[in-house]
Formats: structure tokens, sequence, C-alpha cells
């Protein structure tokens, strides 16, 4: 066995041996405290904070805030940010994309298994979507979202998603399947919010996401085998969920040239 098996063995095993969490009260207290703020300053600033000088064309950039990772009571708050700039790409589009809500998993396979729209539409909306996180181990999660999106003047856009039920699923796609009741389970998720901002440039659209998430914290004496996964999932999501958003887009507007093209 080489090392790279041996060690993705060893955590293999320490993460499903690992004791069940529970979301406390002062964890969730913890992070609508937090996110507050950020939502306070995302009203003030209007667009995103990352301007196009600041990115490389064709990559994402991925900025830790407040370090990405800490702890509260009871368990582990990040933030991370991303950005991207989309050549050829219009506020209406990204807007598109985003409220494309029965047909999401298309742009953000595999880690979005599916999704639906439950009520409302555009502007306010409640959405179901079911994840698959894949760190080390599989975690299926069934999620139910507040949408609210729109464009904010003729060059910008926003889009903020926050979560309302997170419940982990055992046995999924048997005739076992079952969710856990919320809070409890392993813990790699309890909450997450997005905030989308875009704002359209000379040549295409600067799109940038913050995702603010609360988990688990690491039980004592299993930090080494625990932590890699808890801190690397939300960059890790965050860096895919953001190129895929990037190449839909990309994909979109070549679909829409071709297509003008022709006509």
């Amino acid at each position: 066995m080489t090392s790279a098996l041996r060690i993705s063995a060893v955590l293999l095993l320490g993460a499903t041996a690992a004791p069940a969490a529970r979301l406390t009260l002062t964890a969730t207290r913890a992070f609508e405290a937090y996110v507050a703020g950020v939502e306070t300053r995302l009203r003030r600033q209007q667009g995103p904070q990352i301007s196009a000088r600041q990115l490389v064309p064709g990559a994402v950039r991925i900025d830790a805030v407040n370090g990405g990772t800490w702890g509260v009571d009871g368990g582990l708050l990040h933030h991370w940010r991303a950005a991207a700039f989309v050549p050829d790409a219009t506020p209406e589009d990204m807007l598109a994309l985003l409220r494309d809500f029965n047909h999401l998993a298309g742009y953000y396979s595999p880690e979005l298994v599916s999704s639906h729209l439950i009520t409302g539409s555009d502007g306010d909306a409640t959405v179901a979507m079911r994840f698959r996180k894949r760190q080390i181990i599989t975690v299926i999660l069934d999620t139910e979202f507040e949408v609210q999106s729109g464009l904010a003047g003729p060059r910008r856009g926003y889009s903020f998603s926050r979560s309302t039920h997170i419940w982990q699923v055992d046995q999924p796609g048997t005739a076992r399947e079952r969710r856990r009741a919320e809070g409890t389970g392993d813990g790699f998720l309890w909450r997450l919010n997005s905030y989308w901002s875009f704002e359209e440039v000379r040549g295409g659209l600067i799109v940038e996401c913050e995702a603010v998430s609360l988990t688990r914290d690491v039980p004592a004496g299993l930090g080494w085998m625990i932590t890699p996964i808890i801190e690397s999932l939300p960059r890790s999501s965050l860096e895919f969920t953001l190129t895929a958003t990037k190449n839909a887009l990309v994909e979109n507007a070549m679909r829409r040239h071709n297509d003008d093209r022709r006509n």
C-alpha cells in the first residue's frame, strides 16, 4: 500500500469512527450574528470587492476571509470569497443562470445531485437541493434555501442564498434511505449562506461569491483525522462552484454568439 493510500485509509477510518455531532444553540447564534454583520457590509458594498485588475484571466481567485476557519462555542465558522472575470457575459446572463432552479444540477454536477423550485419564482424563491460532499468520505445532504436575487441597476446584480434546512441522508438511493434529524449526524455542514455579486465591466462580467458556513468542531483527540475534511471542504466547494459558474457562462455566451451568427 502506498503512503498516500495508507493516509487515506486512516483518515477514512477516523472519519467514520468519529463520535456523532449535534448542533448547539450557541453555535447557531454565533453563525447568525456573524452573517448579520456580513449582510450589513454587503448592503453597503454594492458590487464585488475584487476588481478586474486583481483577477488573472481564465483563473478563479480564492481568498480566506478572517482566516477562513475559526472556532466558536460548539462549532467552526468558515468564510471564503471567490471571484473570476467572465468575458462576454452580462448581469442578465448570470441572473438567468442562478434562477434556473430546476436545472442547476446540469451546471454544478457532481457536487449538486438535484434541485427544484419549491415555491416562489425569480426574485424570491424557496429551493430544494441535494448535495454530494466528497472529501475522502462521501456525505449526501438534503437542503432547502431561501433565495433573493435581482439586478441593482443596469450593470450590477446579486443573489443571496440562505440555508433554512440541512439534513444528512443515510443510504441514499436505496429503499432504506432516510434523513437524520436536523442538527445531528457527522456535522460536516450545518449552515450555508452564499452571497453572489456581479458587475459588468469592459469586456465581460466580474462574478464574486462569498460563502459562510457552520460545521461541527473537532472532537478532542481526533483533530488529525477530522480537521483535513472540515477545513478543506468549504474552500474546495466554493472553488468548484465558482469554476462551474464561469464555465457555464462562457458556454452560454458562445452559444448565443453562434446563434447570432446563424441569424
